[in-house]
């Protein structure tokens, strides 16, 4: 069903290197029951179809298929509010009308309903992604995948946009766990993990951006529709504030860019970021709401298209973290996410679909790729030149990697523990579980093993990345508004006359966590 892809691309080796890469795939599956409501366009049950593609055209084989623990409370307070995720642990359909006050407070209502099971929900997703990130920290895998996530527009007090838990800031901090130490005689320099997070969603990704605003330690660059468009953010003259000026790129666009447009920006600029930033991580948030046909999206990009950035992503050889998001046209969000799991395992698979038991929903071609729209491109080359040529120069502005000083050198720390899920891996298989029964009726021709992963890594590491968070978040508002960027600038500008009387913040300085 599948043969082996002619990758290019920057630092992609030749041979089997340069097809192949380990990959993570975490799946839950009864991720697919849960329902925003009748007539709601966020429909995860477009997971499990993405998942029964992934089965049929025989791509669980070649991955390590997890499922992924719940995120834990203390978990998702890394970024958000402790009263808020509270909040989301103890509202129910049964017990809203009791708590009209608080519903409107956190934003929780029409676009962002009241469900059965919500809060098992965002434990769910935001397990996943934290999981892909633990995965990565460890070495364990080149790729991580969890399709359920990628939900951006989450704030640290409120719900948006379809999003309750941000599980891509979740993630990012995560990944900001690991330092690299190089000893120089009796100094060394800490080199600090940096982030690059990079979203093709059609819509900005508003909530990790504001998370990271103040910092050069994560880079956002978000490819967007901007205009009379949710969520009203995202102009290219936002470009970060304070230590993370130049650290938020945003590119906006107009409706109908296809293929060759899109690339156009997304190759140079993304070329140009790996170069100045040079991260340890990458974040790509997949939504594919940005695709041709989409419910509520109004570009016209093909399915090969919007992979091309995951397959340009890849090519670097940096750890690559790949997350789901929008996407309202629920057979081409399968259709789509299907194929770019096949570009980051390196294979090539058939647009003739598989018979499989969402088939009906690919009538009457059934064929994984669709052609776009003839709509018109209202992005002019002129327009995009101006747009390329504005950012580059913000990125010409970035001479050195950031985050890099002398310090002390550290005491030597003790190897770190085996992790659970690797030394009991054979004690957590559920045989009878539904998750393999779903596999063994669906996957030829071998049986997937499924294993089960921790949230987080060691509780060792909470501490630091804790006190990551708590600067990071330091400088948001309690609820988040159209004027929460501005408010987090004018408390940064505060900030500085303090930061400047210390010769480290928290940010810079190592932190006594675990190293992986």
């Amino acid at each position: 069903m599948y043969r082996l892809m002619d990758t290019g691309g920057n630092s992609l080796p030749s041979g089997a290197d340069g097809t192949k890469r380990k990959v993570c795939y975490f799946y839950d599956p009864e991720v697919g029951n849960y329902y925003y409501g009748q007539g709601h366009p966020m429909k995860p049950h477009r997971m499990r179809m993405t998942h029964a593609l992934l089965s049929q055209y025989g791509l669980l084989q070649n991955m390590h298929v997890l499922k992924p623990n719940p995120a834990r409370e203390k978990d998702l307070c890394r970024f958000h509010a402790d009263d808020y995720v509270s909040f989301l642990r103890r509202i129910s359909p049964e017990t809203q009308q009791d708590q009209m006050r608080q519903l409107k407070r956190f934003n929780v209502g029409e676009d962002c309903p009241v469900f059965d099971g919500l809060y098992n929900f965002c434990q769910t997703y935001a397990g996943g992604s934290i999981g892909g990130a633990v995965k990565l920290n460890h070495g364990h895998c080149d790729i991580a995948i969890n399709w359920a996530g990628g939900l951006h527009h989450a704030k640290k007090c409120e719900a948006s946009g379809f999003c309750y838990v941000n599980d891509i800031v979740l993630a990012i901090l995560e990944l900001l766990k690991t330092h690299e130490y190089v000893l120089i005689s009796m100094w060394y320099v800490v080199l600090m993990q940096r982030v690059l997070y990079v979203d093709i969603d059609i819509h900005h990704g508003d909530g990790v951006e504001e998370a990271f605003y103040i910092t050069d330690r994560v880079m956002t660059v978000s490819f967007h529709k901007f205009g009379d468009y949710f969520p009203g953010t995202g102009d290219i003259r936002d470009f970060g504030f304070g230590k993370g000026k130049y650290y938020a790129l945003n590119v906006p666009l107009d409706d109908g860019i296809d293929d060759e447009s899109y690339q156009s920006l997304f190759k140079p600029i993304i070329s140009k970021v790996m170069e100045v930033f040079r991260p340890g991580a990458v974040v790509l948030q997949c939504g594919a709401d940005s695709l041709s046909g989409d419910r509520l999206g109004c570009f016209n990009l093909s399915v090969k298209g919007h992979a091309e950035c995951v397959r340009f992503m890849r090519s670097f050889n940096v750890p690559l973290l790949l997350l789901g998001g929008g996407g309202y046209t629920i057979r081409n969000v399968a259709r789509c996410w299907c194929y770019e799991t096949g570009v980051a395992l390196g294979v090539e698979v058939d647009d003739q679909m598989p018979r499989h038991e969402y088939i009906e929903y690919y009538g009457p071609d059934y064929n994984l790729h669709v052609a776009p729209s003839n709509m018109e491109n209202k992005n002019c080359r002129d327009m995009l030149e101006e747009i390329r040529a504005e950012l580059l120069m913000n990125l010409s502005r970035l001479q050195h990697a950031p985050s890099v000083q002398f310090q002390e050198r550290p005491p030597n720390t003790e190897l770190p523990e085996v992790e659970e899920d690797e030394e009991n891996k054979e004690e957590r298989q559920h045989p009878d579980s539904n998750t393999n029964i779903d596999y063994r009726r669906n996957h030829a021709p071998s049986r997937v093993k499924v294993e089960y992963v921790e949230s987080v890594a060691n509780d060792k590491n909470d501490e630091g990345v804790d006190q990551l968070a708590r600067k990071i978040q330091s400088t948001l508002e309690p609820t988040s508004s159209k004027g929460s960027m501005a408010a987090a600038e004018e408390d940064a500008m505060q900030r500085d006359e303090l930061e400047k009387e210390n010769s480290r913040t928290l940010i810079d300085e190592p932190t006594k966590i675990d190293q992986h």
